[in-house]
């Protein structure tokens, strides 16, 4: 009975998500993106571009999620793996041009950090001392 009540809230809550976005996330999104201005020192025009090139790849992303969900099977964790690594690749891709070499290096680094903070079950099998994976 609980399972079937925390899902109907988690239904419930989702579609009232998809509906209106919550202003927070937004200013959440819109903080990151000051935040990953200054560590890579953008110029408000790259700043625009990045925000542009971001946005699109989050949308990549969640456009997937939602067709593997309505697909009403559970999509498997390597497809879906290997679809995050492409779009990440067309994400420096598109970031090449407006980024200086420099930059772009920081921001993979960046990104790195951030997969590793938040999949860090991801490198668990490693060994103690060994380098994670990429």
């Amino acid at each position: 009975m609980k399972a079937t009540l925390v899902a109907l809230a988690l239904l419930c809550a989702g579609a009232a998500f998809a509906q209106s976005p919550p202003a927070p996330n937004e200013e959440h999104g819109a903080k990151m993106m000051d935040n990953l201005a200054i560590l890579l020192d953008l110029t408000p025009a790259q700043k625009t571009q990045v925000q542009s090139i971001l946005q699109e790849e989050h949308a990549k992303a969640k456009a997937a999620f939602e067709q593997a969900h309505a697909s009403g099977s559970k999509p498997d964790f390597s497809q879906m793996k290997a679809l995050h690594q492409q779009i990440q690749q067309e994400t420096l891709q598109k970031l090449s041009p407006v980024l200086s070499e420099t930059q772009l290096q920081k921001f993979q680094v960046l990104e790195q950090m951030h997969h590793a903070h938040f999949h860090h079950g991801d490198h668990a099998p490693a060994a103690a001392g060994s380098a994670p994976q990429s």
